[in-house]
C-alpha cells in the first residue's frame, strides 16, 4: 500500500501540477500566479520546519543518528541545491518563468525572446525531468516514514510546482508553436516523478537507517525553494492592500500542509 500511495501522489503532484498550470495560464494567469508563488512558499516553509525536520530528529532518536550529522547535513544540501539552480540543472532558470508569464500575458514577446526560447524548450524539459525525479525520491522518503507526512510532501510539490510550470508552458508554447504538444511534453516530465518515487522507495527501503538523512535533504529543497527562488519574487514594492494579500495567501500555505497533516492523521 505504501508504494501504492507513492506512485498515486507522485502523479498527481507531477502531471496535476502541469494541468492545474495549464489552466492557469489559459484562464487566471496574471491574477492568480503571485498568490500561488505566496501559497507555495508557505507550504514549503511549513512542510520542512513543521513535517519533515521534526520527524527527522524523532527518528534519529530511534537509530541512534546524530542530531549534529543531521544539522551539517541540513547546511550540505542548501548549498548543494543552490549549486544545481547554479548549473540551471535544479531549478532550470526559475528566476526566467515569472517574467516570461508576464510577457506571455501582456503579448509583448519580441523576436529575440522568441529566438531564446527557440532554443531553452529542451533545457526547460531536462531541467524539469531532473527536479520531478528528485521530488518523487522526497515524497517517497517521506511516506515511508509516515503516510500522513507523504501527504504533506505531496501537496507542498504540487503547489510549488504551479507556477513554475506556468512559465514552462509559456517557454515551450514558443518553441513548439503548439500548444497540445507544449502541455504533452510537460506532461511527460511531470510523470518521471512517478520513477522518482519507484527509485526513492528502493533506496529508503534497503537503507532504513538512511531514513532521517532523506527526510533531511527533502527539507533543505523545499527550504532552498522556498527561500532562494519564491520568496525573492514576492519582495517587491507592493500598495498595503497587496502585500496584506501576499501575507495572507504566504499564511494560507502554511495552513494548508497543518490542515492537511491533521486529515491525514484522523
Amino acid at each position: 500500500m505504501t508504494l501504492f500511495f507513492i506512485l498515486l501522489s507522485t502523479l498527481i503532484a507531477g502531471i496535476g501540477s502541469v494541468l492545474l498550470a495549464a489552466w492557469l495560464a489559459k484562464a487566471l494567469l496574471a491574477r492568480f500566479t503571485q498568490h500561488l508563488l505566496s501559497l507555495a512558499a508557505g507550504a514549503l516553509l511549513a512542510t520542512a520546519f513543521t513535517r519533515l525536520l521534526p520527524e527527522a530528529f524523532e527518528l534519529a532518536q530511534q537509530t541512534q543518528v546524530s542530531v549534529h550529522a543531521l544539522f551539517a547535513v541540513l547546511l550540505v544540501g542548501v548549498v548543494f541545491f543552490f549549486l544545481l539552480d547554479k548549473a540551471e540543472l535544479w531549478h532550470h532558470g526559475h528566476e526566467h518563468h515569472h517574467d516570461h508569464a508576464h510577457l506571455a500575458h501582456e503579448h509583448t514577446y519580441t523576436h529575440g525572446d522568441h529566438h531564446a526560447t527557440h532554443s531553452g524548450g529542451w533545457t526547460v524539459l531536462l531541467g524539469d525531468s531532473l527536479h520531478a525525479f528528485g521530488d518523487g525520491i522526497l515524497i517517497a522518503a517521506a511516506f515511508v516514514a509516515d503516510w500522513h507526512l507523504g501527504l504533506a510532501a505531496a501537496a507542498a510539490v504540487l503547489t510549488h510546482e504551479v507556477p513554475h510550470h506556468v512559465g514552462d508552458l509559456v517557454v515551450l508554447r514558443q518553441t513548439l508553436q503548439n500548444s497540445r504538444g507544449a502541455l504533452i511534453k510537460l506532461s511527460l516530465s511531470g510523470a518521471v516523478t512517478a520513477l522518482g518515487g519507484l527509485v526513492g522507495y528502493a533506496l529508503v527501503g534497503v537503507l532504513d537507517d538512511s531514513l532521517p538523512y532523506f527526510l533531511v535533504i527533502a527539507a533543505s529543497s523545499f527550504v532552498y525553494v522556498a527561500l532562494a527562488d519564491l520568496i525573492p519574487q514576492l519582495q517587491k514594492r507592493l500598495t498595503p492592500h497587496q502585500t496584506a494579500a501576499q501575507v495572507a495567501w504566504l499564511f494560507a500555505g502554511m495552513v494548508l500542509v497543518q490542515v492537511l497533516g491533521e486529515i491525514a492523521q484522523h
